[in-house]
Order: structure tokens, then C-alpha cells, then sequence
């Protein structure tokens, strides 16, 4: 890899050394700076006196001392510690160059390629290839050796600064310009190696110049390192130059390395006397863990060879509990232990190695050998000791278990059998059912599997107890005392079970034949007594009938019943008969009946008494049905009385409320005349009034019978009642309408002609003859009379206007009263409220009021009174005391006519 130093056209290669990087390379542009090159000039002379001086000569101007080569050569001599070849001392440009020439070699021995440096721009005196050639020297001479934790060169000497100076807060050392601008870095490296030369305390971060004067001055006079900078050259440069402070700060480090040798010697001293002070420690941490873990080796072993048994499960347990322990709690520390001192020696011998030390040779009997040897003796006894423990453990453990499976077993089977000898030694067959004496059958078949089952339990337990005997097992005598009183058992239990089997097939054998008479007599006695309940149910229900019809079937029905009963005696002697049949057997075979027939619960004591009952009932019910049809037979002739007279007088209700809509509609004669024939009508109707009250005295008479219908006739009560109030009140209503029609022509001033047309035409448009004109019906009447009513919007708010002063209630029909007054008031000349108040301004002397005193005078006293509680005072300009204002009152009275 090169590295360059720039001169245009010249460069320089670092070649195989690379201690430098490419933002070191010379770059010319840069030296174009004057303050750098200033920087460069003094720092540069300064450094190259500094080694000068050592031969006892220095150089003033950096570009011309050296043109002849010789102070160039002493200079690496100097340097180096060796000597170049003989200079020349011509003073020839030739002699020069060929000086220069042999320095220029020297410094490519060393490694560094110089490329298009050539001795004639030294011998030229040109200043900028000149310092560069000694930034060459400097940086192979001066820097490139420089190493700090395996950095070199620029790298290094940054990091050994950042180091030096980390403990400084003030001081942040991050490149080779501006980061020593305020002096701190100069002072903190003097103050790190020589804290007593500074006061680093006193310094100040804002005081550059004071920082790096004190720097400068206390390193030339007692660090021996010649003043290479100014402190105003660097204060005023913007970027101080990288290669004057390099060069500069290298000479601090060379100052200081000596100190640092003595420190990388004690550092080495103390670094052997610590290993050799840990391999010490591991020796004896070595020895000693290795003793105790022998010795607890030695303690174990003969605990774990120890092969007593104990005489108890529990006690074998406690062993095998302590040895879980053992393997748990405390073994498993020793083999961390044994584990360590492996890794310790191991360790100790690889130190020991590496810093060429002897190995380690443990005590006699303490070799990882010897202590792995007493560790397999160890695992060896603890294999032999847990199997024994196991096998103990396991003898003890099919001994219990064989006694805890006799025990076990033995309790079973003892719970099982307990109360099985009582129970298959009662007779509770003596008193069952033929359904009990099957479940009992059933029950003991089940009881026999059962039995049989537990055959292969008794079995085992007698086989468990055999194996215990054989095993010595230290209970045997308890063992073999209650196995033969369960095999004893065993036995009785068998011949106690034939014996039952045996009373209960013979029990089974003699009910069947009773159940079969019992089934008998419940088939035949259930529906027998059914027949009797329902006889007589049938002979004390009380009956309702309201027709001869309807008692003639009920006593035919009755006489088909009596036919019945010598038919029906004759089954109640035969059931009787199987009851007999089955009280013989009872007492001939002493057989102890539990209970009655299982399947009725009727008996023949019950039958007796029912049928007794029946027969009483029977000539009650001939008396209830001859009384019944007398009465049928009255009932009958009251409602052939009432028909007849409600069939005369419904048709005559009807008839006179259709004569009465005639006279009405037809309009004979004026209408003095219709009123005169109706009132003659209203008197024959009251008239008629008694024919109605002997109706009603025999609808009491029907009542008071409780008879509900009446087949023939169609009317009832109800209907004449609502009939007659319907016929008064049309006539009332008729005579009525009459009266107001003849007040309304006489108020109105119409003609008989007028009131016959307005009756045509209302009776032409009353289709149905109710009376009364739809809204529809109104309107074409209203036509058909002359009125101008359109479909259009103004014909439509016309009639709305007439409709709501003819159904004022909107219930949207016209009776014919409210179209005569409608058509009075539209062709009768009636007085307006314009009429009554000019007729108020005559009685007033034509003014605009009207006083209290002209009221009384002029008016009869009940209407001057009238007018003067409603007339208001008058309040026009013209007013006097006591004026009444005649005006709104007129305006009042036409108020309501003129909506």
C-alpha cells in the first residue's frame, strides 16, 4: 500500500511501513498557506537543531542550510546512530547534489520510496520541496516507531495523547490542529509525567495564549524540548498546522518515554510476581480442597458398604430417604468440588506452562489420579448400596403388600357378606305378593351370581395367606385365624342359599294360581263396576230439559235401562263367585295373604253395596221424570200464549211505523193537515198501551218458569219493547219536525208550495228514507234546487261554507229541519245587522250613540233592560255620560247568522 507526500508534480510513497495516513499526505495546496508554512518553517528548524545541537552546530534558514547536503547528512547521522558515506567537500553544484544524493539514499534504506524528490530542487533551495523532505524525516524518525496498544505511527501518538490526557476533563484531544488551540493539551501531558512543574489547576480554557507560552517555556527548560511554536501563530490560525503540532508532540512523547520504560519494566516485575502469587494460590487451594473432598471420600464409603437391614418398611424407607439426601444434598457439592479441582489443576499447570514455569506436582496421594481412583470407590459402594436398598425395599414392600391385599380383601369381602346370613334366613316370603315372591326370585338369582362371583375373592384370599406363610411373614397367625373364619362363612352361606331358593319356587307355585283367580276378577269386576258408577251417576244427574221432546227421551232411555239389570245381577253373582273361589284356597293351604287383589282395588264387599245403591236409585228416577214432564207440559202452554200475542202485535208495531214514514214523505194536504192525521195517530198508539202491558205480565210468567226459547214465534220481549219506545218516539219526532216546519214558514214567510218543493226535493235525494242527506246527497239536492256549487276550488269552499252552518257538529249528514232552516234563511227576507242599527240610529235622534233613558222609553222594559246590561259604553269622539255604544252591539247580535 503507499502513502504519499503531494509537491506538484512531486509525490512521496511510504512504502511497506505504513505509518501514515492519506490526510498526512504533503499536500502542496496546503503549503500554499503562508501561516502554515510560517508554522512549518520555525517548527521544523527548531526540531532539526534540537538534534543538530548534539553535533555542535544548528541551521538558520531552513532552505539554504541544507542546499550542500552536509548539515542534511550530520543531520540523519545524528539521528539514525549511524554513519552515511564520506560527503563531498567540493562547493560545486555537482558536489552538492551528490551530498543531497547520498542523504536521499539514506532515507530509502529506511524504507521510505521518494518519488520525484530530486537533490537539485534541495541544491535549488526550494523551500516547500525542503520542508517536505524533512516531514519525511521526521515522520520516519521521529513518529513512525511510535506504538501504543497496537497502533503506530499518527494513530498511535493520537492515542497515547487521548490517553495521557483522559483523566483532564477540560481536555478532549480528537486530532492534531485544532483540538491544541487553547494550550490545555501541552499542559496536561507535562502535567501527567510532571505534575510539579504546573499548577494545572490555576490554568483556564479561555486564556490560550497563557496556557501555551507556560507549555512552551516549562518544556524547553525542563524537558529539553526547544521551542518549535509560537502561541500567537496558533491563536490566530483558524486550523493550527497538523504537521508542526505532530512534530512538536512527538517530542514530548520521545521526552517521556523514558519514564515510560520504567513504568512498562515495574509493570512487567509486578505482572511475573502476580502470576507466580496466583499459581501459589492455586497450589494450596489445590491441596487443600483436594484433602477435604479424600477425607469426606473416606467418611462415606463405609456408610454406604454398611448392608444391615432393617426389620420395618418404614425403616428401610428412612435409609433409601437418606440416601436420596446424600445423593441430593451432599453429593452433588463434592462432585462440583471434584469437577473444580480438575479445572483448577488443569489450569494451574497451563499457567504454569505458559510462564515458563515447572509444573505442578501435588502431595503424595492428593494426583487427580488418586483422588478419581477413591472417587470410583465411592460410586462403586453407592451402585452395590442403593441396590440393596432397592432390593430390600422391594422384599419389604411385596410383604406389606401381600398383607395390605389380605387385609384389603379380606375387608371386602367381610362387608360383603356382613348381614348376608340374616337376610337369607327370613321369611319374608311367607307374607309377599306373587310380584314380591318374583322380585324376591329375582332377587336371590342375582344374589347366587353374586355369590358365585365372590368364589375366585375367597379363593385369593385364601392363596395370599398360603404366600405369606410361605414368606414367614411375622403376622401369619392373625392372618390364617381370619382366613378360616371367612372360608367358614363361606360354606354356611351356600347351604343358607339353597334353602331360600328352594321356599321361594314352592311360595312362587301356590300364588300363581291365586293371581290367576285375582286377574279373573279384576277383568271382570273393573268393568262391572264401571257399569255401576256410571248407573249410578246416570240416575242422580240432574237433568234440564225444556221441551215434551226432551223428557219423552229421557224417561225412554230410563225404561231401556231397567230392561237391562237382571242381565247385570247375574255377572255380580259370578264375580262373587271367583272371590269365594279364592278364599277357599287361602284357607285350605293356611297360605298368609300380605295384601289384596294387586291388580284392583275393588272387592266384593264394595260390589254388594254399589249394586244395593243401584237398585234404590232406579224408582227415584221414575218419580223425577214424571214430575219433570208435568212441568214440560205447563212450560209448553205458556209459550203458546205469549206467541200468539207478540205474532199480533210485532207485525202492528211495524206496520204503524211504516204509515208514519208515509205520512211524513208524502206530503197529503198542508201541514196543519199531516200534524192533525199524526196526532190522531199518536192517540191510537197510546191506546194500544195495555195490549203491550198483558205481554209483558206474561213474559213474567215465562220467566218465573225459566223458559229461555220459544219455538213459536220469532219476537221476543226484548224486540216488542224496543219497538213500541222506537214507535213513540218516531212519532213524537214526527209530530215534531211537523210543528217546526209550520214555525218556520210562519216565521219565514214561506209558502206551503215552497216547503211541498223543498220536501220533493230532500225526499228525492233521501234514497234510503232515513230522514237524513249524506254530504254527497246534500250537495246534489243543493243543485238540483238552483244553487251554483261547482267542482271548482270556489264551489268546493261555497259548500264547505254551507255545510258548516247545516252539520255545524260535522257529523256529515243534513236532517231535514236543519235543510228547512237553510233554505228559509236563503229565500225568506230576513232583518240584517245593518236593519237593527239604523233602526237603533231612529230611536237615538240619528246619533251615533244611544242613551239609557231613549232605551226605556222607546223599548218594552224587559228588552230596554236587555240591551243596556249588554251594550258597552261608547267611546267616540262625541261621547257624553251614560252613552251606550248601539253599533258593535248590533254588529254582536248577527255575529254567529254571519259565519
Amino acid at each position: 500500500m503507499d502513502h504519499h507526500i503531494q509537491q506538484q508534480p512531486h509525490h512521496y510513497d511510504g512504502g511497506e511501513n505504513d505509518y501514515m495516513q492519506q490526510e498526512d499526505d504533503w499536500d502542496r495546496d496546503m503549503l500554499l498557506d503562508p501561516a502554515w508554512e510560517k508554522q512549518q518553517r520555525k517548527t521544523f528548524t527548531a526540531w532539526c537543531n534540537s538534534h543538530l545541537r548534539k553535533a555542535g552546530t544548528q541551521i538558520e534558514n531552513i532552505e539554504e542550510d541544507f542546499r550542500d547536503g552536509l548539515k542534511l547528512m550530520l543531520l540523519l547521522e545524528v539521528i539514525s546512530g549511524e554513519r552515511l558515506a564520506k560527503p563531498e567537500r567540493g562547493k560545486m553544484r555537482v558536489h552538492k547534489i551528490s551530498n543531497v544524493n547520498k542523504a536521499l539514499d539514506f532515507i530509502a534504506s529506511k524504507g521510505v520510496k521518494l518519488v520525484s524528490i530530486g537533490a537539485e530542487e534541495i541544491v535549488d533551495g526550494n523551500a516547500k520541496m525542503t520542508l517536505g523532505m524533512i516531514w519525511t524525516i521526521i515522520l520516519r524518525f521521529a513518529i513512525q516507531d511510535i506504538s501504543v496498544e497496537e497502533t503506530s505511527a499518527k494513530e498511535g501518538l493520537l492515542l497515547w495523547c487521548q490517553r495521557k490526557t483522559a483523566p483532564y476533563k477540560n481536555v478532549n484531544i480528537q486530532n492534531f490542529h485544532i483540538s491544541w488551540k487553547d494550550g490545555l493539551g501541552f499542559c496536561a501531558l507535562i502535567h501527567r509525567h510532571r505534575p510539579e512543574l504546573i499548577d494545572y489547576g490555576k490554568l483556564r480554557k479561555d486564556d490560550p495564549m497563557t496556557n501555551l507560552n507556560t507549555a512552551f517555556d516549562v518544556a524547553e527548560k525542563y524537558l529539553d524540548i526547544p521551542k518549535m511554536l509560537d502561541a500567537e501563530d496558533i491563536v490566530s490560525t483558524l486550523r493550527p498546522d497538523e504537521k508542526a503540532i505532530m512534530t512538536y508532540v512527538s517530542c514530548y512523547y520521545h521526552a517521556f518515554s523514558g519514564k515510560q520504560k520504567a513504568e512498562t519494566a515495574a509493570n512487567r516485575i509486578c505482572k511475573v510476581l502476580a502470576v507466580n502469587q496466583e499459581n501459589e494460590q492455586l497450589m494450596e487451594d489445590y491441596e487443600k480442597l483436594a484433602s477435604d473432598l479424600l477425607e469426606w471420600i473416606r467418611r462415606t464409603i463405609p456408610w454406604l458398604e454398611n448392608r444391615v437391614p432393617e426389620n420395618t418398611m418404614q425403616a428401610m424407607q428412612q435409609k433409601l430417604e437418606d440416601f436420596r439426601d446424600y445423593r441430593r444434598l451432599h453429593k452433588p457439592p463434592k462432585v462440583q468440588e471434584k469437577c473444580q479441582l480438575e479445572i483448577n489443576f488443569n489450569t494451574l499447570q497451563t499457567k504454569l506452562r505458559l510462564s515458563n514455569r515447572p509444573a505442578f506436582m501435588p502431595s503424595e496421594g492428593k494426583m487427580v489420579s488418586d483422588i478419581s481412583n477413591a472417587w470410583g470407590s465411592l460410586e462403586g459402594a453407592e451402585k452395590g448400596y442403593e441396590e440393596w436398598l432397592l432390593n430390600e425395599i422391594r422384599r419389604l414392600e411385596r410383604l406389606d403388600h401381600l398383607a395390605e391385599k389380605f387385609r384389603q380383601k379380606a375387608a371386602i369381602h367381610e362387608a360383603w357378606t356382613d348381614g348376608k346370613e340374616e337376610m337369607l334366613q327370613q321369611k319374608d316370603y311367607e307374607t309377599a305378593s306373587l310380584s314380591d315372591i318374583k322380585a324376591l326370585l329375582k332377587k336371590h338369582e342375582a344374589f347366587e351370581s353374586d355369590l358365585a362371583a365372590h368364589q375366585d375373592r375367597v379363593e385369593q384370599i385364601a392363596a395370599i395367606a398360603q404366600e405369606l406363610n410361605e414368606l414367614e411373614y411375622y403376622d401369619s397367625p392373625s392372618v390364617n385365624a381370619r382366613c378360616q373364619q371367612i372360608c367358614d362363612q363361606w360354606d354356611s352361606l351356600g347351604v343358607l342359599t339353597q334353602k331360600r331358593s328352594e321356599a321361594l319356587q314352592r311360595t312362587e307355585k301356590l300364588l300363581e294360581t291365586i293371581d290367576q283367580l285375582y286377574l279373573e276378577f279384576a277383568k271382570r269386576a273393573a268393568p262391572f263396576n264401571n257399569w255401576m258408577e256410571g248407573a249410578m251417576e246416570d240416575l242422580q244427574d240432574t237433568f234440564i230439559v225444556h221441551t215434551i221432546e226432551e223428557i219423552q227421551g229421557l224417561s225412554t232411555a230410563h225404561e231401556q235401562f231397567k230392561a237391562t239389570l237382571p242381565e247385570a245381577d247375574k255377572e255380580r253373582q259370578a264375580i262373587l263367585g271367583i272371590h269365594n273361589e279364592i278364599a277357599k284356597i287361602v284357607q285350605t293351604y293356611h297360605v298368609n295373604m300380605a295384601g289384596t287383589n294387586p291388580y284392583t282395588t275393588i272387592n266384593s264387599q264394595e260390589i254388594n253395596a254399589k249394586w244395593d245403591k243401584v237398585r234404590q236409585l232406579v224408582p227415584q228416577r221414575d218419580q223425577a221424570l214424571i214430575e219433570e214432564h208435568a212441568r214440560q207440559q205447563n212450560n209448553e202452554r205458556l209459550r203458546r200464549q205469549f206467541a200468539n200475542q207478540a205474532n199480533v202485535i210485532g207485525p202492528w208495531i211495524q206496520t204503524k211505523m211504516q204509515e208514519i214514514g208515509r205520512i211524513s214523505i208524502e206530503m197529503h194536504g198542508t201541514l196543519e193537515d199531516q200534524l192533525t192525521h199524526l196526532r190522531q195517530y199518536e192517540k191510537s198508539i197510546v191506546n194500544y198501551k195495555p195490549k203491550i202491558d198483558q205481554l209483558e205480565g206474561d213474559h213474567q210468567l215465562i220467566q218465573e218458569a225459566l223458559i229461555f226459547d220459544n219455538k213459536h214465534t220469532n219476537y221476543t220481549m226484548e224486540h216488542i219493547r224496543v219497538g213500541w219506545e222506537q214507535l213513540l218516539t218516531t212519532i213524537a219526532r214526527t209530530i215534531n219536525e211537523i210543528e217546526n216546519q209550520i214555525l218556520t214558514r210562519d216565521a219565514k214567510g214561506i209558502s206551503q208550495d215552497q216547503m211541498n218543493e223543498f220536501r220533493a226535493s230532500f225526499n228525492h235525494f233521501d234514497r234510503d228514507h232515513s230522514g237524513r242527506l249524506g254530504a254527497e246527497e246534500f250537495k246534489a239536492c243543493l243543485i238540483s234546487l238552483g244553487f251554483d256549487i261547482g267542482n271548482d276550488a270556489q264551489g268546493e269552499a261555497e259548500f264547505s261554507r254551507i255545510m258548516s252552518i247545516v252539520d255545524p257538529n260535522r257529523l256529515g249528514v243534513v236532517t231535514f229541519q236543519a235543510f228547512i232552516d237553510f233554505m228559509s234563511r236563503e229565500t225568506a227576507d230576513t232583518d240584517t245587522a245593518d236593519q237593527v242599527m239604523a233602526s237603533f240610529k231612529v230611536l237615538a235622534g240619528d246619533k251615533n250613540y244611544i242613551l239609557v233613558d231613549e232605551l226605556r222609553r222607546e223599548l218594552p222594559p224587559d228588552q230596554a233592560e236587555y240591551c243596556i246590561a249588554r251594550m258597552t259604553p261608547y267611546t267616540g269622539p262625541d261621547a257624553v255620560p251614560g252613552a251606550l255604544d248601539y253599533m258593535s252591539f248590533s254588529t254582536a247580535l248577527y255575529g254567529e247568522s254571519d259565519l
